[in-house]
């Protein structure tokens, strides 16, 4: 195929395209531009109003964020990746056998399934008193293992959902072709399934990270200082003096690096689960 030179009209369109592109971008990602510029800034230069754009930027609020704050920021980020980490890792260990078990053998699906959709649903608050209780009950307050329970429930529907999509795709006759090689189910899941699953299972540990890493009101209700996360950490610039605006913006800004970078590390791993279905794996 010979492709011509590109004309003026086509130059103009492509550029008007860029630009579209750029402002949307910006626009979308306003919030997130602001924190990280208010992070940079000086006290002086926080509170002028109009809020000025060009200005010396400063590491002084990493550095008491990081260093000699009154708070262990770097603390609540390990905790974050752990019970983000963990919560993630458990959800795909739960829901990944309980999706292939309702594909093929039609168990839960009928009721199971829209029972656990439905019921994520609901607004969390209303779980909060009876978890705290049970967790008082049973030691798991103001501990990763807890988080990390509750990060894994908030990510079960929509694992099980996206795992449930992507096997009901998958055709049943590689099953029939692996038992006869002797496979049973557990060596279809692993050899067969398994292998086939590797962009779809990045996806959701990437969306499970996530939304667990975003879990602000059960970290707020449920811990005190051992696993306190990184959500909540930020909060603690809030005094009872006023607000630090520019420690809570780098506190803030540190927080989103984590979730960022395993992102873009998985982006073409979730562009392949897009494509699903094992005639394309």
């Amino acid at each position: 195929m010979i492709v011509g030179p590109a004309t003026p009209i086509s130059r103009l369109v492509n550029a008007l395209r860029w630009l579209v592109f750029v402002v949307v971008a910006l626009v979308l990602n306003l919030p997130i531009l602001a924190t990280i510029m208010t992070s940079f800034k000086t006290t002086a230069d926080i509170n002028t109003s109009p809020p000025v754009l060009l200005f010396a930027p400063t590491l002084a609020n990493y550095e008491e964020v990081l260093f000699t704050g009154n708070t262990d920021l770097p603390r609540y980020v390990l905790n974050s990746i752990a019970i983000a980490g963990g919560g993630a890792l458990l959800a795909i260990v739960l829901t990944f056998p309980a999706a292939y078990v309702m594909v093929r053998y039609g168990l839960g699906r009928s009721w199971l399934l829209p029972l656990v959709t439905n019921v994520r649903a609901l607004p969390l608050i209303i779980y909060a008193i009876p978890i705290y209780l049970m967790f008082q009950l049973v030691g798991l307050l103001d501990t990763r293992t807890g988080l990390a329970l509750i990060a894994c429930v908030i990510s079960i529907p929509v694992a099980l959902v996206l795992f449930v999509g992507f096997i009901q795709d998958i055709p049943e006759e590689m099953d029939a072709a692996a038992k006869i090689d002797g496979a049973g189910n557990w060596g279809i899941l692993w050899h067969v399934i398994l292998p086939l699953a590797r962009p779809i299972l990045v996806a959701v540990l990437v969306l499970s990270f996530v939304y667990a890493w975003n879990e602000f009101l059960f970290g707020l209700i449920l811990t005190t200082r051992n696993a306190v996360p990184v959500t909540v950490g930020a909060t603690f610039f809030v005094t009872s003096y006023g607000v630090k605006w520019g420690a809570t913006a780098a506190a803030m800004s540190i927080g989103i690096i984590p979730p960022m970078i395993l992102g873009l590390f998985a982006y073409p791993y979730i562009g392949k689960s897009m494509m699903a279905g094992a005639l394309k794996g």
